[in-house]
């Protein structure tokens, strides 16, 4: 397994939208592998492809509680199929926008249809802290980051920010 570089805003690929994916093999296996692993260093608890530079519809999650075991979750293809009337306001963070964060409202409760790990279909019931994550990282396969939903000035200071860091970072 390997760690991977993530991709941060402004990056125009973070704006594209994801392909699904055609077959789960071990190779992908191994992708997603990988994807968890970097989830885990970063430390974060979701990650979607795109934000290790692939253009695949694939997400992994781990909402466990610090202290207890993993629990990885993997949703290659997931489509949202219901989403509650009830909504629900979380303040986000995101791998791609390192240290920023932001309340962000967004339905408190969906149902997830996707292929697992080994490509076999699921559908489950998401609610609180998984229903907020699947939403969140299913925008990055549509090109959507959180702070998409903050005003345009909020939305520059934030870029702004992320660009100094990385810099920082690189110095």
């Amino acid at each position: 397994m390997a760690v991977l570089p993530i991709v941060t805003v402004p990056d125009p690929l973070l704006k594209k939208i994801s392909k699904p994916v055609d077959k789960v093999d071990d190779k992908l296996r191994s992708f997603m592998d990988d994807m968890l692993e970097t989830m885990y260093a970063a430390p974060g608890i979701g990650l979607a492809a795109v934000q290790v530079g692939k253009l695949l519809r694939i997400l992994v999650i781990d909402i466990a509680p610090e202290g207890e075991d993993p629990n990885p979750m993997y949703f290659i293809n997931p489509e949202i199929t219901w989403t509650s009337e009830e909504m629900n306001t979380y303040n986000e963070g995101c791998l791609s926008i390192p240290e920023q964060y932001a309340d962000i409202e967004r339905p408190a409760e969906c149902k997830i249809k996707f292929l697992d790990y080994d490509g076999n279909e699921q559908h489950i019931h998401a609610e609180g802290l998984l229903a907020t994550c699947v939403q969140h990282e299913m925008d990055h396969l549509n090109g959507i980051v959180f702070i998409d939903y903050l005003s345009k000035i909020k939305r520059s200071i934030y870029v702004r920010k992320v660009k100094k860091l990385v810099k920082e970072k690189e110095a």
